[in-house]
């Protein structure tokens, strides 16, 4: 299947000011594009980009005074197959972790491992271990939480969305990704595409999503404790230990995000004319 992807920021900035943006499809995708995510702006600016530590794709831009427009618009190849579903998986024990997953153990900015660790146990202490185990605390957290764009707040962490039980996809990860942790599972957070693929109406507004991975069996694997569904068209921009490292943007001065809109679409083939598919 073919999946348009795209969006469009409308930034207002009363003074020149330096930006991150993390908003390129992950390294992970190249094969797959069609058409280039190429980050557009308007007015044009100067734009240079860096790998960060996680291998994410970041640009950098000094955004002018004033009125900044930044989109793309990109076409992928996607296989249309839904998330891998393995229940087998087993759980590591942590002595034979590799190095490079540890730092998945750890708490971070809105995972608060040390706050929810005595709950985390007391809740899956008695569930299988592995793929059961954070099956297990998706569950939980997708029957704990009521998603809500009016309950988002860029400061929630992962305690607060256990204590409040409201909030939005990046809070079920959150919450999640701290649960993994405290029972000894490495756990990753994902930025990126969701569409509405294979899913009845009615549809939601568009927006990016966060989901996050564990760590089993030597692989990672993906969980939506939002959704708790596998799901067809999960397009990766970006990975870290939480929200703080996948930012969207990241401004270094005063600014105010006036209009936000996401696409994300299945594009059928009629002819040489492609028409997109909500």
């Amino acid at each position: 299947m073919k999946i348009r992807i795209g969006y469009e920021l409308i930034y207002h900035c009363p003074k020149p000011t330096p930006m991150i943006l993390t908003l390129s499809l992950h390294y992970t995708r190249l094969s797959d594009i069609i058409i280039p995510d190429y980050l557009v702006t308007d007015p044009p600016v100067a734009l240079s980009a860096y790998r960060d530590n996680f291998g994410n794709w970041c640009s950098r831009i000094v955004a002018p005074q004033g009125r900044l427009k930044i989109s793309t618009d990109a076409l992928i190849r996607d296989t249309g197959l839904a998330d891998q579903v393995a229940p087998q998986a087993r759980q590591i024990p942590i002595e034979n972790l590799p190095d490079d997953t540890l730092v998945f153990l750890l708490g971070s900015r809105y995972c608060e491992t040390d706050r929810l660790s005595e709950i985390a146990w007391q809740l899956f202490d008695r569930a299988p271990t592995g793929w059961q185990r954070v099956q297990a605390i998706c569950n939980f957290v997708n029957q704990h939480i009521t998603f809500g764009y009016q309950y988002a707040r860029n400061t929630k962490t992962a305690w607060e969305a256990y204590q409040e039980r409201n909030g939005v996809c990046r809070d079920y990860a959150h919450l999640a990704i701290a649960f993994c942790r405290c029972m000894n599972i490495p756990a990753r957070y994902c930025s990126g595409y969701l569409g509405d693929m294979g899913i009845p109406p009615p549809y939601g507004v568009m927006d990016f999503a966060g989901w996050f991975e564990a760590y089993l069996d030597g692989h990672w694997y993906t969980f939506d404790p939002r959704n708790n569904i596998p799901r067809i068209g999960r397009v990766l921009i970006a990975r870290g230990r939480d929200a703080a490292d996948v930012a969207i943007s990241c401004s270094f001065g005063p600014n105010t995000l006036e209009s936000f809109t996401v696409r994300t679409d299945e594009v059928l083939e009629f002819g040489t004319g492609l028409k997109a598919v909500g």
